[in-house]
């Protein structure tokens, strides 16, 4: 694969060019109880920068606004050369129903917010954190269209919602010629790979790129964790640690553990790092525009970064499928099936290729 992050790519059906791996800003700052303090985050950020990484992802409410508040001093130099990624809808002030959600006073307020924190005029890209099912879809758009329009929004983008949500989106964005979405924020590891069945087919039909974050699972794939753990999920605590964060999430389980274990061999065979195995994994599929590195240290972000590096073999990448393979379910299974296409083509030869676009 060998690739480097000024490697760029076309973030979705947009012009938008971002390196192919993203430096997520969550870790940017201790408010949530772990996180880097401010010098560590700055050398993680310019360490990224300076390999030439210009995909910034952060959001609103992370570490209670201090990883808007730190990018803001981070970027004064350098801020048009980068592409920064922000979300809103997390709730910003307890007790205020308003200050989360997806809807229209909900969205200008926390545009408002991060255009604050991060000392800027624009927002490169806007992401729907979190879905709710309370807002039309339509004030939605309309909302994200008009903060486009205003030049303080450059694109759109949407977060943890329902394949089939998204595409009714894209398409009435379509035909009221409203800002299209153009990516798509997903959790995509070897341990989560259920996007698979509708979220990332959906994504290449309707335009939008894959940017998976935990694409470590929390840690799990890089073998931080052990078997001894298992025994920890019934009797931790919250704590604020990462760690705690991780069991609560239900992610320290035997599945996984096995996971982990063939990333671990074939990093072995490799010579290379399991969290570069689980990173480069994600790089493989072709839907994947670029994953978000959560690292807390630099030399956590080094070793992220040799992800681009890692070249496969075959049967390692099979070994790897097959470990973490999951079922499509239906209709996926059916329609992939000898006998579902026994309904369709009965014993004729049917050839497909790929027909460029226009």
């Amino acid at each position: 694969m060998s690739l480097t992050l000024d490697t760029y790519r076309l973030l979705g059906r947009s012009g938008l060019r971002v390196s192919p791996l993203a430096l997520g800003a969550a870790t940017f700052g201790t408010d949530w109880g772990w996180g880097a303090e401010q010098d560590e985050a700055r050398k993680l950020f310019d360490l990224y920068v300076e390999r030439g990484g210009n995909f910034i992802d952060t959001a609103v409410s992370y570490t209670n606004g201090s990883s808007e508040r730190m990018l803001g001093e981070f970027t004064r130099d350098n801020r048009e050369s980068l592409v920064l990624a922000t979300k809103y809808t997390t709730l910003r002030r307890p007790g205020d129903p308003n200050s989360g959600g997806p809807h229209r006073k909900s969205l200008f307020a926390s545009v408002e917010a991060s255009l604050r924190q991060l000392k800027t005029d624009y927002i490169d890209l806007l992401y729907l954190h979190v879905w709710d099912s309370t807002t039309p879809v339509e004030e939605i758009l309309r909302g994200m269209d008009d903060l486009v329009r205003q030049g303080k929004v450059l694109y759109v983008a949407i977060s943890n919602v329902p394949a089939w949500q998204v595409a009714r989106m894209q398409a009435i964005a379509d035909l009221r010629g409203w800002s299209p979405l153009v990516a798509l924020q997903i959790e995509y590891n070897l341990i989560e790979r259920t996007g698979e069945r509708d979220l990332i087919p959906m994504a290449r039909e309707m335009g939008l790129g894959v940017i998976p974050y935990s694409p470590l699972a929390g840690g799990v794939l890089t073998g931080k964790y052990s078997r001894d753990d298992l025994t920890a999920t019934n009797t931790a605590v919250d704590d604020g640690t990462r760690k705690s964060l991780t069991i609560a999430n239900g992610a320290l389980v035997e599945r996984n553990f096995a996971i982990a274990d063939v990333v671990k061999e074939v990093a072995a065979e490799l010579g290379r790092t399991p969290a570069q195995v689980g990173l480069a994994w994600t790089l493989q599929n072709q839907g994947v525009t670029a994953p978000i590195i959560g690292a807390r240290t630099p030399a956590q972000l080094e070793d992220n970064l040799g992800a681009l590096e890692v070249d496969f073999t075959p049967s390692q990448l099979a070994g790897l499928d097959e470990a973490s393979a999951i079922e499509l379910g239906f209709p996926h299974d059916l329609l992939a099936s000898d006998f579902g296409r026994t309904l369709t083509r009965g014993g004729l030869k049917v050839e497909t290729r790929q027909v460029a676009d226009g």
